[in-house]
């Protein structure tokens, strides 16, 4: 008889692989559910954080018939047995098959293709349907790869397997004219694990514009302290329910808060990690992974993320060529902060570093005016800073709309806004930045807010000018307003 145990505290395996656990475990599962006969002998203890296998038939025949019991097809789209995916919106099991072959299945040897097929999907009421195209399969790598885990007489193989790219996303040979040497090699019940991954895994497909084609799938590798509890959560209603635009993302960042915001799923996960994998011009023919992150919100942060997620909102974009999804400059970079767990405005100047830039992110000016408002700050000085940049911006216009209405012209707002720009991006240092701040409050007049808060202002400025000319960027970019009316005050 051949017996392995595994659990989720076992310090010889990695976060892939308890997602593996993770995947056995609800393939398990639902087999009992269906009440399936057919793996040959096969028997299985399933506990919150352990599975205990057992058989008494061949190795081979066994592990080939759980495979092919896991991994399935219908109408050409990945099935996975343990989501019981057959039975999801077809919107998700589109996105999770796409999933899959953007990152595990990238590569066109990893499985066979019947050609690609289109789908319409009807993501808002009031949209025409939205067209998405993948590749209809005839097989796939993981429903024969018991083989590779024998011997030559069908035993589990008593010595480590060579393990591709494709079983474990970024574990790659560095070099083919070293590859016996920089190959990765796991033992037959740890590739085992590896196999059941992309049952626990989530996937999104991502429209960045940090990243571009270098990110065009996030893989999402959650990490599991309870094999039941994760369960649950993996095939709840909102998952299964969910619609097309629930996995689209606007950059790893906004992948790994999205997996774990959903549900609360941080109150019972705590973190995941999120890879990308996309297109590098060394390496076009498949995707490579570009970007790595570990994502473990506290309360404040997926508080503020909820926010982000609510003001700069998912739409739906009708155009001449078709409805489509547009990217997120604003929701990208937010997110990517949070995912540090640094402040969501933190390094917007090195960021938004050319006017094409900067209108992007203006594009969404409604949306981060509302973040302003309404988000907890760290500081309350923060707040009152952009808060009086917002005045000093509103006063300048002003100035602008009077000396236009005098010459009978029409004021033009936006050479103004890409001076103020310009002079931001040329702040290198803290003297600089502070000549700019000195020029920019004088030139707009008494600023209200500046007045009454000045010494707390001042002290924010002197102390870190590096966050106090990202606030300024950041109100120029959320600014909304058009100036002063010609009765208001002003001191020129």
């Amino acid at each position: 008889m051949t017996t392995i145990d595994y659990h989720l505290g076992d310090s010889s395996i990695t976060l892939l692989h308890r997602a593996g656990l993770a995947g056995l475990w609800m393939t398990l599962k639902q087999l009992e559910i269906e009440k399936v006969q057919t793996i040959q002998g096969l028997k299985w203890e399933l506990r919150d954080r352990a599975i205990t296998l057992s058989w008494d038939g061949k190795d081979i025949d066994v592990l080939d018939c759980l495979l092919k019991e896991a991994y399935q097809l219908d109408d050409g789209l990945i099935a996975l047995r343990g989501l019981d995916s057959k039975t999801m919106n077809l919107q998700v099991q589109v996105t999770m098959h796409q999933g899959i072959l953007g990152t595990f299945l990238q590569h066109n040897s990893t499985h066979k293709s019947k050609g690609v097929v289109s789908k319409s999907f009807l993501l808002e009421d009031d949209k025409p349907e939205i067209v998405v195209k993948h590749k209809a399969l005839n097989s796939y790598v993981y429903q024969t790869f018991a083989k590779n885990l024998c011997d030559k007489k069908g035993g589990l193989s008593s010595k480590p397997i060579s393990v591709a790219g494709w079983l474990s996303p970024g574990a790659v040979v560095k070099h083919t004219a070293f590859s016996s040497n920089t190959s990765f090699e796991e033992l037959p019940e740890q590739a085992l694990l590896l196999l059941f991954a992309p049952v626990a895994c989530c996937y999104y497909s991502l429209r960045s514009q940090l990243r571009d084609k270098r990110a065009q799938y996030a893989l999402v590798i959650p990490e599991i302290t309870n094999l039941r509890t994760y369960a649950e959560y993996r095939q709840s209603s909102n998952f299964r329910e969910a619609g097309y635009l629930d996995f689209c993302a606007y950059g790893l960042g906004d992948a790994g808060l999205r997996f774990l915001t959903q549900e609360k799923a941080s109150e019972k996960l705590g973190k995941c990690q999120v890879i990308t994998l996309g297109t590098v011009a060394w390496s076009s023919q498949q995707k490579t992974r570009t970007g790595l992150y570990v994502v473990e919100p506290d309360y404040q942060v997926c508080q503020t993320y909820e926010a982000c997620k609510s003001h700069l909102s998912d739409r739906v974009v009708e155009s001449s060529n078709g409805t489509f999804i547009p990217k997120s400059l604003a929701r990208e970079f937010i997110a990517e902060n949070l995912a540090r767990n640094t402040p969501w405005y933190s390094g917007i100047s090195d960021v938004i570093t050319s006017n094409e830039l900067f209108n992007r992110l203006t594009y969404e000016r409604e949306g981060l005016n509302q973040m302003v408002k309404e988000t907890e700050w760290d500081t309350k000085d923060e707040k009152l800073f952009v808060e009086a940049c917002h005045e000093a911006i509103s006063y300048t216009y002003g100035q602008l709309a009077r000396y236009a209405q005098k010459r009978g012209e029409v004021p033009n707002f936006d050479r103004e806004t890409v001076k103020i720009r310009t002079s931001l991006g040329r702040c290198k240092n803290a003297e600089t930045f502070r000549e700019f701040i000195s020029s920019f409050f004088a030139k707009a007049g008494k600023i209200p807010t500046l007045q009454e808060h000045w010494t707390e202002l001042m002290n924010m400025i002197l102390c870190d000018w590096k966050k106090s000319r990202d606030l300024a960027l950041l109100a120029l970019a959320s600014y909304k307003g058009k100036g002063l009316q010609e009765d208001d005050p002003i001191d020129i």
